[in-house]
Parts: C-alpha cells; sequence; structure tokens
C-alpha cells in the first residue's frame, strides 16, 4: 500500500502557486524531457535518504553535527573530476576539524549532484538597452547574454541528470574506495591552503591524528578491522526549486510504500519559496526524504510553526533541518523568538546556520561579495542565541568551493576588493574559498568544544 502525506500525490503542487519558476514556450518539449527522467534509474536510494534521517535525528538530539557545504550553483561548464575531488576533500577536511576539535561526530552533506537551479531577486536583467531573461542556473537556461541563451530549455534537465549521476559515481568511489581513510588526512589539505596560517593549524591537527591512529592501530583497530576509518557515509542536497525535474524524480519505495524524491538525499526550501500555500512547500510535504527549511529575518514565529506542521507533522526527528539565513546585523533579535517558539511547542528540529545568504552586498568595484569578518560574526551570532536558548547549534550551511577562488574578501588570506577580479569564477553568488572555510571550520570547532565543556560541567 503506497503511504502519502493527506491529500497529496507527487503532481498536487501543480495546483498550487509556483514561485520562481520559468516559463517554458514549448510545453510539449517540456512533457517529453519530464517523461524521460521520469523512466531513469534513481539517483539515490530511499534507504540512503532514511540513514540521513536518523543522523539527523542524532544532530536534533545534541548528539552530532551537520556540516552542509558546496558550490553556490552548480554548472555545466565547470564539471569535472578535480573540481568535484577538490570539493570534497575540503568538506573532508572541515568535518575532521569539526570532529576532533569539537569532538562530535559530523554528518556531511555536499550541495552537490543537483545545486544546479538558483532563485533570483527579478525575472528581467537589463545591460544598457537589452533586456533578457534572468540567469537561473543551466538546469534552466545559459549564463551568456543573448536571447538565444536565456530561453528556458527543459532539454537541460535531462543533461543535469546525466553530469548529477556521474558526479555520485565518483563521490561514492571516493567515499567507500580508500580516499576519505583517515590515514590520508594529510593529502587531504590541498596545495595553496598548506602555507597559510590555517594550513599550519591543521598540519598541527593532523599530526594529533596521525598519534591517535597509531596507538589504535597497536590496538589492532585500524582500516582492515574498522571500516569506520577507511570509509565515510556522505550524502547530497539541493534546492528543490525545479518542480517539473523533481517530480520526475519521485518514485514509491518498494520497501516501506513511501514517496521518495531520488534526486537527492536530501531538498531544501528557499527563503522565496516557503508560502505555506505554495507549491514548493505542497509538495516537498509528501516526500519521505529529510527537508531544509531556510528562515530568513522576516520569518515570524507563527509562520514557523505553522511550517513545521505541514512539514513534519509526526515531529519526526531528523525530518526537518531549519536553515537560519539572517545577516550578521539581524540574527541576534531574529532568531531567538523562532528558537523559543519552536522549544516552547516541543518540536523535534536540527538548528542550522546559513551565514552566506544574509551578509552579501556590492563590492566598489561592482562585484557582489560577502565580508568573512560578517560571515564570522553570524556564525558567532548563531552559537551564542543557540547557547542562551538552551537548544543545540545543529550545524552550518557554506557556499564554498576547494578552488583558490577570490570572491569574499577578508579572512587570513586577506582578499580585498580590489583582489575580488583576480578569481571570481562563480555563477551565481560569491563562495569561501578553502583557506577561508577552514578558518571558519576552526572557528565552528572551538565553539562546539565549549558547548561541550558547558554541557558536561552542567552534568
Amino acid at each position: 500500500m503506497i503511504m502519502t502525506a493527506q491529500n497529496w500525490t507527487p503532481d498536487s503542487w501543480r495546483g498550487k502557486a509556483a514561485k520562481q519558476m520559468p516559463v517554458y514556450a514549448d510545453q510539449a518539449k517540456l512533457k517529453a524531457a519530464e517523461a524521460r527522467l521520469a523512466k531513469l534509474p534513481p539517483l539515490v536510494f530511499a534507504g540512503e535518504a532514511r540513514r540521513l534521517t536518523k543522523k539527523l535525528g542524532k544532530v536534533a538530539e545534541g548528539e552530532a553535527f551537520l556540516f552542509q557545504g558546496g558550490d553556490c550553483a552548480e554548472s555545466f561548464a565547470e564539471f569535472s573530476a578535480n573540481n568535484i575531488r577538490d570539493t570534497f576533500r575540503m568538506i573532508l577536511q572541515m568535518a575532521v576539524v569539526l570532529t576532533f576539535g569539537g569532538g562530535i561526530p559530523v554528518v556531511k552533506v555536499g550541495r552537490m549532484a543537483g545545486q544546479f537551479a538558483k532563485p533570483r531577486s527579478d525575472d528581467i536583467e537589463t545591460r544598457g538597452d537589452v533586456k533578457l531573461p534572468s540567469y537561473r542556473g543551466d538546469i534552466i537556461n545559459g549564463i551568456d547574454f543573448t536571447s538565444a541563451a536565456r530561453e528556458p530549455d527543459p532539454e537541460r534537465m535531462v543533461q543535469v541528470y546525466n553530469q548529477a549521476a556521474s558526479t555520485l559515481n565518483l563521490l561514492r568511489a571516493f567515499a567507500q574506495g580508500g580516499y576519505a581513510d583517515l590515514n590520508e588526512v594529510h593529502r587531504w589539505n590541498l596545495d595553496f591552503v598548506a602555507n597559510s596560517l590555517q594550513g599550519e593549524r591543521y598540519e598541527e591537527l593532523a599530526g594529533h591524528i596521525g598519534e591517535t591512529l597509531r596507538f589504535m592501530a597497536a590496538c589492532n583497530i585500524n582500516s582492515e578491522t574498522s571500516p569506520q576509518i577507511r570509509e565515510t557515509d556522505f550524502f547530497t542536497s539541493h534546492e528543490a526549486l525545479l518542480l517539473p525535474y523533481e517530480q520526475a524524480l519521485t518514485r514509491v519505495d518498494s520497501t516501506s510504500g513511501d514517496w521518495y524524491d531520488v534526486s537527492a538525499h536530501m531538498l531544501w526550501i528557499g527563503e522565496r519559496t516557503r508560502q505555506p500555500d505554495g507549491a514548493h512547500v505542497e509538495f516537498l510535504r509528501g516526500v519521505k526524504n529529510p527537508i531544509g527549511l531556510k528562515c530568513g529575518p522576516s520569518m515570524k514565529p507563527e509562520d514557523i510553526l505553522r511550517l513545521i506542521d505541514l512539514l513534519n507533522p509526526a515531529n519526526e526527528p531528523g525530518r526537518l533541518t531549519l536553515i537560519a539565513r539572517m545577516g550578521s546585523d539581524k540574527v541576534a533579535a531574529g532568531l531567538p523568538p523562532l528558537v523559543r517558539a519552536v522549544k516552547a511547542a516541543g518540536r523535534s528540529v536540527v538548528w542550522c546556520s546559513d551565514p552566506m545568504h544574509g551578509n552579501t552586498h556590492m563590492s566598489s568595484t561592482g562585484y557582489k561579495t560577502r565580508s568573512f569578518d560578517r560571515i564570522m560574526q553570524e556564525v558567532r551570532d548563531f552559537f551564542a542565541v543557540c547557547r542562551a536558548e538552551g537548544v543545540h547549534p545543529g550545524g552550518i550551511h557554506l557556499e564554498m568551493t576547494g578552488q583558490e577562488v577570490t570572491e569574499c574578501t577578508g579572512g587570513t588570506s586577506a582578499v580585498t576588493e580590489t583582489d575580488l577580479a583576480e578569481r571570481y569564477e562563480t555563477h551565481c553568488d560569491p563562495r569561501l574559498n578553502a583557506t577561508q572555510a577552514l578558518e571558519l571550520a576552526f572557528l565552528m570547532a572551538d565553539n562546539l568544544k565549549k558547548e561541550r565543556r558547558g554541557s558536561e560541567e552542567v552534568a
């Protein structure tokens, strides 16, 4: 028997208002692309999504930490094994800092193998006297400022599926084939990071891990006897923005009879599409994947409780992650009322910080950028609010890359506004480079260590 949410079907979202969606000129071509996708094998499996939900349940209970990171928007042009490897090892590197420094298991989720659609503030982009549809990610249209490139093309969904399948194949090989072995921890340090202050701190930590592993090996606990040392669980996520793609990849799990969106293990709803009566909430309330919900400064306590009722009516631990994206100047005032309301209502959620999206501004040199100092401040305030309200600061959600880009200013790499032009490579939003991301990991590890010590003192 197929179990569904009340009055829900995979296409019930089509009867709701759908924001941030493209208008396809050729509906027959759209239906043909959807039909092709519906016949293709799943990208992920329901059992993997259930395993992630269980791990996130541990995060909700304060026993683990969620690290979610990756590219702002994947693209066809930058698709390569090297880019996938560098982002993967950057996530491994940050996770080991958090695990060893913070003393807590880390659930690793990449913004990978599906993060191709981007919401936009304006439907139209204007350059001089020319107006064209905005670029909405490679799954929808092209970044070149031409009429042909900006026309939404449903065939792009099939290309995204194929690229996602290749990405997942490589990620699984990295995660299970020995690359994630803790004995390789020194190799995860990227060359350009190794010469930085954060690289030195990481090498010192890697040395401590090496000593620990040698002691464990002397006790016959090694890569051969303990697969946890040589393998890791790695999950994928993206914003479920383009609903025709998501519906086409939604299948019934033969084991449980539940519906799963098999395009990714975890999916989230963005700040612009979280209307309780909207299409995106309607679609995601019916699939059993773990779900994320972006919570911006306009979110009110009554709004968040209504959305929790829709998305997690059974109050299942690990089902729902609330991702605060307030801005460094708003989180200290905006987050506490939400935390108090959710806690008072007895709802089980993961509290996660997205310090990126509320801290975007235009530089004096004309580049969209983010200040590393403001990102760090939002993370500090997120931890402080959670500590003050008696909830577990459960995770971080970052736009980052393993490349030596110059897109966010500040940090020990000292990127200035005049430096932005050197390696500004993003297709959409500015990302932390590897040095900046590692610096942030050390800050979070210190905060987690303080939280653990506080809990031990209370106990």
